[in-house]
């Protein structure tokens, strides 16, 4: 069990309607304009050295150590998701057809939380710690805009720590694993340009449901026969619209999916098959198969050495060492330039009804959590010597 501290305890109340305040005000990526308002007011009431925009809707938090050796970062974001809220709760969304339903708000308050504990506590602070209030994970991915505006090379950043409530996990427990956790994900929409006609004549057209047919069976080969059965890779094809009528055959299909994988090098290689069956396709049946790949988020790596230590710092008994998540998650630009840890924090809690997974309407924990992630994060400054005790 994580042992809240007596300090941090007395500062519940504040910390819980800090996010009930911001889950009633849910905003989509880089539009967080009265989440970003409510930060800055809320640290300008703290002794902080530093507080600054990023990347429009984002906020940077800084505090300066007495020794200044080293800088940790943490990563929280504060974007919600175009979902129609379905709780009962009295703090519910205000946004029509917005809702925190990822539990970012969580990872606000938690922020936030932390900012005001380091503000108490300022003259323990021995090394820098950069909190960084990051819009829009949910896409199109704020953690790219952040680098690019080289906030972690301005900031000296030598580690980054990320966390994400977790509904799959006992409430209190720990989520993490060394390497490999979360995977690199990327969309791909395929349009099939065939010859409509009709339906009784299916000489005179070139039929692009019945192509599309085949092409979904040949990507789905590509899992089962192209590649290594150890290396976890998934395509998923969640869209498929095409046709008029029930007599006359479709000239155009579009096709819209999803690939995931834990290694470059399979991810490529996904992307050249596709490429290469329709390609083929398009021979086969005389026809224009165009497609079109979006990149996204890069595969979630955690740092061996900041696990080990981490394990250290949290406990071994509280936690839970997870396998590799299909999910995304775009901290993983942040491990592309320094070393980082990402982690998931639990709150399953069956006796008090929270279960419902990330991203329903009826997604909600118990606010207790939000203590134990502050003081995870405190954990981690004190086993690295950033924090006094």
């Amino acid at each position: 069990m994580i042992i809240v501290n007596k300090a941090l305890q007395d500062l519940s109340e504040e910390i819980i309607q800090i996010r009930r305040d911001l889950h009633q005000i849910p905003e989509l990526g880089f539009e967080e304009f009265k989440t970003s308002n409510y930060i800055f007011k809320y640290i300008d009431s703290l002794d902080v050295d530093f507080v600054e925009k990023t990347a429009g809707t984002g906020v940077l938090v800084y505090f300066k150590g007495s020794k200044g050796e080293k800088t940790i970062a943490f990563r929280g974001d504060i974007d919600g998701l175009p979902i129609n809220e379905n709780t009962d709760v009295s703090y519910c969304s205000l946004h029509k057809g917005k809702m925190h339903a990822c539990g970012h708000d969580g990872h606000t308050a938690i922020l936030l939380g932390l900012a005001k504990y380091l503000s108490m506590n300022k003259s323990k602070i021995k090394d820098n710690i950069l909190l960084i209030f990051q819009p829009a994970e949910e896409g199109p991915g704020g953690a790219e805009v952040i680098i690019k505006e080289k906030v972690l090379k301005k900031y000296n950043v030598d580690h980054i720590y990320g966390l994400h409530l977790y509904p799959d996990i006992i409430q209190g427990k720990v989520g993490v694993k060394s390497g490999p956790m979360m995977a690199q994900t990327g969309e791909f929409d395929i349009i099939i340009r065939g010859k409509s006609g009709h339906g009784a004549m299916p000489h005179n057209a070139k039929d692009s449901i019945v192509i599309a047919s085949e092409l979904v069976g040949l990507i789905q080969q590509i899992i089962s026969r192209n590649l290594d059965p150890v290396e976890p890779a998934v395509i998923t094809i969640g869209k498929i619209k095409g046709g008029e009528r029930r007599n006359i055959i479709a000239g155009k299909v579009i096709m819209e999916g999803t690939m995931r994988a834990f290694n470059d090098s399979i991810y490529k290689k996904m992307k050249r098959k596709i490429t290469i069956i329709a390609k083929s396709l398009a021979m086969a049946h005389d026809c224009e198969i165009d497609i079109i790949f979006r990149d996204m988020y890069p595969f979630v790596n955690n740092d061996k050495k900041l696990v080990d230590e981490f394990i250290q710092a949290i406990g071994r008994e509280n936690i839970e060492v997870i396998k590799p998540q299909m999910t995304a998650e775009d901290f993983s630009y942040y491990q592309r330039e320094l070393s980082g840890l990402f982690f998931f924090l639990g709150t399953k809690n069956e006796d008090k009804g929270f279960i419902y997974s990330l991203h329903n309407s009826k997604f909600n924990f118990d606010e207790e959590v939000l203590l134990i992630g502050i003081q995870v994060f405190i954990n981690i400054l004190i086993h690295n010597d950033t924090l006094l005790m």
